[in-house]
């Protein structure tokens, strides 16, 4: 039976060493990991159809960072528009405004005292 059972157990060792030997070599060798490129983030998505959407998208940091506005349909991306983002703009969710829209409402009616009927 041990004869039938260690090629499989031989395999699977084969195949965890492999998954680590790549895990080591994607934090260690440069330009491995991907993360040659200029640092971006998505500012908000506005969504217009079943596969269509409108995205700004933050690329770069500090002084020269730009905004995209983009066009992203299945199979495709169209950049609509570009501009350089002024400094006094906030850089993270902690600076992000109040939220409005039906989330603040709902909040706004949760924190509320409950009116005598």
């Amino acid at each position: 039976m041990l004869q039938n059972a260690m090629p499989a157990l031989l395999l699977l060792a084969l195949m965890v060493g492999l998954a680590f030997a790549l895990k080591w070599a994607r934090r260690r060798l440069p330009g491995i990991a991907g993360h040659g490129g200029p640092a971006l983030r998505v500012l908000s998505s506005l969504s217009l159809g079943p596969q269509q959407r409108v995205v700004t998208v933050q690329v770069g940091e500090g002084a020269g960072r730009i905004c995209l506005v983009l066009g992203v349909a299945s199979g495709s991306v169209t950049a609509l528009h570009q501009m350089p983002l002024p400094a006094e703009l906030p850089t993270g969710p902690a600076d992000a405004a109040a939220p409005t829209g039906f989330a603040a409402r709902l909040s706004q009616l949760m924190k509320a005292p409950h009116a005598p009927r």
